[in-house]
């Protein structure tokens, strides 16, 4: 494959930015943020070679600010990693981690009943929590034990531990599901879940926040 289409004379393009009336100059490494997108996406440079049409070396070439891809490179990049032009022209942003956990013994998450459902909250240590993960044992079998759909903000998704269920959602058929299903569904739609095994069904469910 030729490299024709690259320029080995600027590996960084200098970008003016107006902030407050002010204008300041930036150097953007493309190669940096390449790379950046490339590790982030978990793909290896032959698999991104792949994916671009671009050699292996180009690649290779560009990441290490050897040389500066041309706007056409730019374009197959963009496509063949799907990802948006100016992507390539911004800073990634520094992931720094918080050290955040929690951990939940069997048995020992924070109970929570309701005519419906007997809750077991977990990771209940950490607030501001992005999920809400909880098992649930539903005692419902019928949709009229709940009066009216249950709704709320966030999306959820449930896993299905012991038993069959039923879910029931607002604008889809009622679906059975058994021990090992999932589901994944907007928590603001109306849904509702029933156990249809003799016994209770137990389940996980983990709300977004």
């Amino acid at each position: 494959m030729s490299d024709n289409t690259i320029s080995d004379e600027y590996p960084s393009i200098a970008l003016a930015r107006n902030e407050g009336g002010e204008t300041k100059v930036e150097t953007v490494h493309i190669g940096k943020q390449l790379k950046a997108i490339r590790t982030k996406n978990k793909l290896t440079l032959e698999e991104a070679s792949k994916l671009t049409g671009l050699a292996k070396s180009t690649l290779s070439k560009i990441e290490n600010e050897q040389i500066s891809p041309t706007f056409m490179v730019m374009q197959k990049l963009a496509t063949g990693l799907e990802i948006d032009l100016p992507q390539l022209f911004t800073k990634p942003k520094k992931v720094q981690a918080t050290g955040r956990r929690d951990i939940t013994k069997a048995g020992e998450g924070k109970a929570h009943h309701t005519p419906t459902y007997e809750h077991e909250l977990l990771s209940t240590q950490l607030s501001n929590k992005k999920m809400l993960p909880y098992k649930t044992g539903i005692h419902a079998r019928s949709f009229n034990e709940y009066g009216d759909w249950v709704r709320h903000e966030g999306e959820e998704f449930l896993y299905v531990l012991e038993g069959q269920v039923q879910l029931l959602t607002e604008f889809y058929e009622p679906v059975l599901l058994d021990r090992g299903d999932s589901a994944y569904y907007d928590a603001t739609m109306g849904h509702a879940v029933i156990s249809t095994s003799e016994q209770d069904a137990t389940i996980l469910w983990v709300t977004s926040s």
